[in-house]
Parts: structure tokens; sequence; C-alpha cells
């Protein structure tokens, strides 16, 4: 297994699509804190948060997510790279697990852009809004800014922002069976930013309706989840890590249940 993680990690440095993706989220990261904090000054009206929303962290991950599956998972399956695996000798379940794992790192890699821009953001003690469309780290910068920077407050921020973090690779773990089963990238990014959207939908309704509120609270898909901040308790982060963490392992599983039966042409 160590083998296969290795071998995708070097042809994930290597990738010109991964430089290129996170070209995109640094540029949106930089856009995204921009757009927030002329609105916050009231150099841009309101009714443009729409605009500041489509380079959010939230808008971006869904879709240039779903774009590493399909480039690094049905890639591989088009150029045979998992057929050599198995033919060598390696379990479909060690492949699952390699192609999860490089997935995961290949999201961290793209959301540091947004980490990074939301410390550097903050650290400015300017003030940052962008209305009601503010989810994840542009939650963050709308709601934190103004803060003065201690060791508490820098512990706390790596911890809210690895939750975000570890919440958007699950929510984006579905992508992994969808890459293995369909084999098509631009199925899978459309089938999953269609997902993500419903998702989303459905998850406001978490406000107004206990039955919705219960059933997103087990999935990364619950709205509380993508809206931690530096007063989110240490229970409902851990939380929100150990929701993400099982769905990821039942994603998984679902992943394995599927190929191991599929046939390898």
């Amino acid at each position: 297994m160590l083998n296969l993680i290795q071998a995708d990690l070097y042809k994930l440095r290597k990738s010109m699509a991964i430089k290129i993706l996170f070209a995109i989220t640094t540029l949106s990261a930089i856009a995204m804190a921009s757009l927030a904090y002329l609105m916050a000054q009231g150099q841009i009206a309101q009714e443009y948060t729409g605009i500041g929303f489509m380079f959010s962290d939230v808008n971006m991950i869904s879709i240039l997510g779903a774009v590493i599956a399909g480039v690094f998972i049905c890639g591989d399956f088009d150029n045979k790279t998992i057929h050599d695996a198995i033919s060598s000798g390696s379990s479909r379940v060690t492949v699952i697990i390699s192609k999860a794992t490089v997935f995961s790192c290949a999201l961290l890699f793209i959301l540091l852009p947004y980490v990074i821009v939301t410390g550097i953001a903050l650290g400015t003690g300017s003030k940052f809004d962008m209305g009601a469309v503010s989810v994840g780290f542009l939650n963050i910068l709308s709601n934190e800014s103004g803060i003065i920077f201690s060791a508490s407050i820098i512990f706390k921020m790596v911890a809210v922002a690895l939750t975000l973090m570890i919440v958007y690779m699950a929510q984006l773990s579905i992508c992994v069976p969808l890459a293995m089963v369909l084999k098509k990238p631009v199925l899978v990014i459309s089938i999953y930013y269609g997902f993500s959207i419903l998702c989303g939908k459905l998850a406001s309704l978490s406000n107004s309706s206990a039955v919705f509120d219960r059933f997103f609270s087990f999935t990364p898909f619950g709205e509380k989840y993508t809206f931690v901040t530096f007063d989110t308790g240490a229970g409902e982060l851990i939380k929100a890590i150990a929701v993400s963490l099982v769905f990821i392992i039942v994603m998984l599983a679902l992943t394995y249940s599927i190929f191991r039966r599929s046939e390898i042409k």
C-alpha cells in the first residue's frame, strides 16, 4: 500500500493539474477576502455577495475537489494504472485506500490558500463581511475579524481550520465511489456539484425541522459543521471530526463493496 501511495504522491507532485488548481484556489481565496473587506467598508454593495460566494472555499472545493477525483482517479482507469496495480498483486481494498489517501492529500493542498489568506486577513485587524452567504472560512473571516492574535487564538484557528478541512474531505469522499463506478470525470463533477447544492438546500431546513436537523447531524453536510468559529466548543469540533471520519469510512466501504464485484477492463 505504501508503494502505491508513494507512487501516486509522486505523480501528484509532478502533475500540472494540481498546480493549476492550487493557483485557482489561491486567487479565489484572495478575491474572497478582498470582496469581504470591500463590502465591510461599504465600497461594494451587499447585493454582490453572490459573486463573493463564487470565490468562497465551500463553492470552489465543491467544484475543484470533484475535478481532482475525476483527474486522478478516473484518469487512472484511462491510463490503466489501476489495472496494472491489481494485475501486479495489489488487492482492490489497497487500491481504494491508496487512492482515497492521495485524494485527501490533494484536497488539503488546494485548501491551504484559504487557511493562509484567512489567517493573514484576520491578522490585519480589519473588518470583513459577506452577509448571509458566509460559510466555512468565509464565515470565520466575517465573524472573527478585528480579533487580537494570541497563542490561544492561533490554537483555536488551527483547530477550526483542521476541522473544516476534514469536513470538506468527508463531503468529497462521495466522489471516490462515483469515480470508481462512473470512470468519467465529467459525470463525477456534475453529479457531485448538483448533489452538494441539493444537500445545502436540504441542510438549510434543519433550523425549522427536527427531522432534517437530526439526519444531517450524522453527515458532514450538517449545516453547523461548516459554520464553526473560534467560539465553537471543543465538543462540537470533535463531533464534527468524528462524524466526518465515520462518513469517510462508510464511503470507502461502499466503494469496496461495489468495486470488488466490478470487472476491470
